[in-house]
């Protein structure tokens, strides 16, 4: 349905003074309906012929008074707005019901349905759990603050600094991301232009031809081209006649109950959402590098181990080989010694297809074609040593150190705007405005002021049926910020258990690296003993192979370890929200 009200000038602003109760309490907004009793509910004095006033921070929206100034005006709730008074137009006489109108329009553009926002709280603990915490204790990990740098940096490698710069300046999925956030910032500047009047200007020209043969072509045929009419002037009525035209359309779409302003909150929490998201994705990039980097290195710390046992095998087999002729040694002593220098040769393919797959997948990071840096990494180099000091801070800080947890924020106020958008929509809904310009059979006189046409107006559109359609929306809108606050949660909640898990992940291994440095102590030691009884003849040539197998085992288990306890920090980094602001 909607109302039209015809324009009207409007007389100087003045200034009114209100007394204005508050309740506590907002349960919900109806600022349209207005009536005038003596009754003790919600009221104001009006000081001032006819005029009308809305007070910021109040929870009421009033009318004129007709019956005069001091008259009480009872009105329903209002939400809050910003504690400020506005300037307001007084009129006097017939024309005080047009300016409750219009003032009472721009009295409403100052509320705004729908839940407000309010950061959640993420619940964490103040401290580690115990496991947590005796974990720390074994592995150099502290509750200070995380130092302002990139975590990377902290591993002393270039070679890694390098990859994770490269990674970040040339990576396609990154840079999607930040095609998303210019998507996200463009839509919060549409919804931002919906606050503003719309102007738009046209011109046209039209070439008209009555049909003879209806009424009306009929009755201009037959007046001919001028009609004289004695005491008028000549009327000119052609057929066909051409009509030019030139004009503008304004139209302003008054936010009474607070649609479009709480669309743009939804597109600020959009944009947020998209730059938190880019920033994860950033942060997981990092992690990935670092883990593919760790990975390689570790993979050729284990080729290089295998190189040198079999090489130390090969040895063995040609010291049987002496004995043998020397008719000390028997061929089965030989043929032992060759079939484990295969054994550990066999496992060297698996060892390079593991380079190969991690060049290619840190080639493909850097937005890089296959084998692209298989010059650069190719050289065997030892795994980077992990920080002396690795600080994690507290849990408390995860909500804000994380950006997937900040992200499930901007989405949840995403979601809580949109509530009050469906809420609004339940509401009539006014827009000012209407086309202006000129119009004339020849474009001579276009411009003539006598040329002018205007229709303005306001238009009020009250939805009356809509099927359920706007009361569903409201109820999905509702929905979905709940499941947004669910996700918030969950969020935080995985956030706390991925540090937990990396943290016991990493003691885990470094724990087993401690003590496989150790064992490949002791296994060296055993093999030497090993060789010197074979060479002395006290011993077999098969307890010298049972000691290089073990301490080929052990050595491939601690370089997998050092390798494995890399990956453990990395992932530690990336759940506390690594890849610290430099």
């Amino acid at each position: 349905m909607k109302l039209g009200v015809s324009a009207m000038p409007f007389p100087a602003p003045v200034r009114v003074k209100t007394v204005l109760p508050r309740e506590s309490g907002d349960p919900g907004v109806f600022c349209p309906r207005t009536h005038t009793d003596d009754t003790d509910r919600p009221w104001m004095r009006v000081r001032g012929a006819h005029g009308f006033f809305a007070r910021a921070g109040a929870r009421t929206i009033v009318g004129a008074s007709p019956d005069g100034p001091g008259r009480r005006v009872r009105v329903g709730p209002c939400p809050s707005v910003d504690k400020q008074k506005a300037w307001v137009p007084a009129f006097a006489g017939k024309s005080g019901s047009v300016a409750v109108f219009f003032v009472a329009s721009a009295a409403l553009a100052a509320c705004a349905v729908g839940p407000a926002f309010k950061r959640p709280a993420s619940g964490l603990p103040s401290g580690w759990s115990a496991s947590a915490q005796a974990s720390a204790a074994r592995t150099g990990v502290t509750t200070a603050e995380p130092e302002a740098q990139a975590w990377w940096a902290g591993f002393q490698d270039p070679e890694l600094s390098s990859l994770v710069e490269r990674t970040f300046a040339a990576n396609l999925d990154l840079k999607q991301s930040v095609e998303r956030i210019a998507e996200a910032r463009a839509a919060r500047q549409i919804a931002a232009a919906g606050l503003w009047p719309q102007l738009s200007g046209n011109f046209g020209y039209t070439a008209t031809q009555l049909s003879e043969t209806t009424p009306t072509g009929a009755v201009f045929t037959s007046l001919g081209t001028t009609v004289h009419i004695p005491g008028f002037p000549s009327v000119a009525f052609p057929n066909p006649y051409s009509q030019y035209q030139l004009g503008f359309n304004a139209a302003w779409e008054v936010d009474l109950f607070g649609r479009v302003r709480r669309g743009l909150e939804a597109a600020k929490a959009d944009e947020r959402t998209a730059a938190e998201a880019s920033q994860d994705l950033k942060l997981s990039l990092a992690a990935e590098a670092a883990q593919i980097y760790f990975d390689l290195r570790g993979a050729q710390l284990r080729r290089a181990v295998s190189v040198q046992e079999i090489a130390a095998v090969r040895e063995l087999s040609d010291l049987a080989r002496q004995r043998r002729a020397a008719g000390l040694s028997s061929e089965a002593d030989v043929a032992n010694a060759e079939a484990q220098a295969l054994t550990v040769e066999a496992g060297l393919p698996a060892l390079d297809r593991q380079v190969t797959q991690d060049v290619n997948a840190l080639s493909r990071l850097i937005g890089r074609e296959p084998d692209a840096l298989r010059a650069e990494l190719e050289a065997a180099r030892p795994l980077p040593a992990a920080p002396p000091a690795i600080p994690i801070g507290l849990p408390s800080d995860l909500a804000r150190r994380r950006p997937d947890v900040r992200e499930a924020e901007a989405r949840l106020h995403a979601a809580v705007a949109r509530v009050g958008v469906a809420q609004a929509q339940l509401y009539p809904t006014l827009t000012l405005g209407g086309p202006f310009g000129f119009q004339s059979q020849g474009v001579d006189k276009l411009t003539d002021w006598a040329s002018r046409f205007y229709s303005l107006g306001p238009t009020i559109s009250v939805p009356i049926f809509e099927g359920g359609r706007l009361k569903a929306s409201v109820r999905l809108q509702d929905a979905q910020a709940k499941e947004a606050a669910l996700a918030y949660r969950s969020a935080v909640l995985a956030a706390m258990h991925d540090v937990e898990g990396a943290l016991a992940a990493f003691t885990a291994d470094n724990d087993a690296r401690t003590t496989l440095q150790r064992t490949v102590e002791r296994n060296r030691e055993a093999r030497d003993l090993a060789r010197d009884r074979y060479d002395s003849g006290l011993g077999s040539f098969i307890e010298v192979l049972d000691a290089e197998r073990s301490l080929l085992q052990n050595e491939l288990s601690l370089a997998q370890s050092a390798q494995a306890a890399a990956i453990d920090l990395a992932a530690l980094y990336k759940a506390l929200g690594g890849g610290w602001p430099t």
